[in-house]
Order: C-alpha cells, then structure tokens, then sequence
C-alpha cells in the first residue's frame, strides 16, 4: 500500500465523518450551472511525504502525473501567466481572451529582486542558495503578493514553499490555504514532490520530505459520491519514479526526464465537476 493512498484515506474519512459543512453559508465557488459549490471541510492539515522512500502517487484512480508535471513546469520553470505556455486546458475558466490569468503563479515567480549577490527572481535565488548557502533558513518563495491581488484572475491556492536542507537531503514544505481534495491533492502533491526531486539533483543533493501544510482541505458536495467509491477501494503498491540523471540545470528538465515504473492505478471514476 503506497502512503499516498493512506494519507489520502485518512484525510477523506476525517472530513466526511468530522468536518464542517458550509451548507447554507454565503460561498464564493459554483458549478456551471449557476448552483453554489458548498464543502465539507477541515482546518489545519498536515501530511508528510518520505520522497527518500516513496513518490507520492495515488493509486486509487490514475493522477495525470505528466499533465500536473506540466503545470509544475509552466509557473516554475517557464514563469508563464499565459495558458497558451501550457499543454493543458486546466487554467481555461480564469483566462482573459488573450490567455492571461493576471500577475498570478508564474508571474510573481519571474519578478526579479535585488540582493547583495545580485539580482534573482524567486526560482533563482532558490537556486543559487542551494548551491552557495545550503544550510541558510531563508530559502523560501512566495506568490502570494497583496499588492498584485486585484490584479489575479485567481487568488494562489499553493503559494508559499519553504527549503531545508539537513544533511544531504533536501526538505520542503508547501503552504496551501486551499485546496479541492478530490481533483487536486494528489496533483498538488506530484507537482512539488517532482520539484524537490529536480530541485535536489541540480544541487547535488537527494530528495527528502515533503510536508504539505493545507488550511482548508475540503471536498466538494457533488464530490462526495466518488470520493466514497475511491474509500471502497484497495490500494496498490507506489510506482518507482526517477529523473534523468544527466540533466544538471533545473531549466532543461522536461516531463519526459520522469520515468515513471509499474504505474498500477484503480478504474476510472468519470468526469469530475470542477467548481469555478
């Protein structure tokens, strides 16, 4: 049984059987139709991925581990707003007629910023620190900007990440206000499991864990019926995820440096309505 399915298990059961419902409630997000998207939720949820043991992904259903790499790829590697930068139709609902989701994700990521060591955006600095101050406290990024908010199509959900090195592995930590747990844990989970895997190797270090800290992780009212059929389920054994060893500047990855063995995943579960 891979932790993935386990953490996921444990969360889904502890919001079904003790969360808070916003039924009722005055909420932002609806389905297409017009109708509000009301939640079950909880606060405050902490779960740690070993990357040294395990990659974390789910085996319940099939993640589109290539699509969420993508995306990964397009905030942190091309630093896009722009979804015609993506190979995705995920990001359609917040885009303008030209394909921007405002100063959002990518776009804060590219901003440069000066230093006494020069000028980095926040990837670089990242990088640099990595390599030229591995034990410093302060490597971090952070999208979420006050200043930019009226500006974004949608507010960051993922939006902060802080790195740690101990020893030779290198840890991180994800902050997320929000999050949509049937279509976007594990998505989530991939996308910054496979950055500290890249992040990791272009510094000469190995992957550690991954902690990933969500303030509001819910599932969605007409989630509920296929989040209990997933819970009827088995889970599988993890699959085996490496990088290609010969890529040594993080700007050179691409999805297929992820080699992805004995992928085994549950039945599909149909169209998942995504809430806007």
């Amino acid at each position: 049984m891979s932790n993935a399915d386990t953490l996921f298990i444990q969360n889904c059961r502890d919001i079904l059987e003790n969360g808070f419902s916003t039924e009722n409630e005055k909420v932002r997000p609806h389905w297409e139709d017009g109708t509000p998207a009301y939640t079950i939720k909880k606060f405050g949820v902490i779960n740690r991925y070993d990357l040294s043991k395990e990659f974390p992904l789910l085996t319940l259903r099939y993640t589109n581990w290539k699509a969420a790499i993508d995306e990964l790829l397009w905030i942190w590697q091309k630093k896009s707003n722009n979804i015609h930068d993506l190979n995705s139709h995920i990001w359609d609902s917040w885009a303008d007629e030209t394909g921007s989701i405002g100063k959002a994700y990518g776009y804060q990521l590219g901003i440069k910023h000066k230093y006494k060591e020069g000028e980095f955006d926040q990837v670089d600095r990242v990088l640099y620190d990595l390599k030229h101050n591995p034990y410093s406290r302060r490597i971090m990024t952070n999208i979420y900007t006050f200043s930019d908010l009226s500006e974004m199509n949608l507010y960051p959900c993922a939006y902060s990440m802080t790195f740690n090195v101990t020893g030779n592995k290198l840890n991180a930590v994800l902050n997320q206000r929000s999050q949509d747990t049937l279509a976007a844990n594990n998505w989530n989970v991939v996308q910054y499991s496979a950055l500290v895997m890249m992040f990791a190797q272009v510094s000469g270090l190995e992957p550690g864990e991954l902690i990933h800290v969500i303030a509001d992780m819910h599932i969605y009212d007409r989630h509920i019926p296929l989040v209990k059929t997933l819970l009827e389920r088995e889970p599988l054994p993890a699959p085996k995820v490496t990088l290609n060893p010969n890529v040594k500047n993080f700007y050179d990855f691409t999805v297929d440096d992820f080699v992805v063995e004995n992928y085994q995943y549950g039945a599909g579960i149909g169209k998942v309505p995504i809430a806007i």
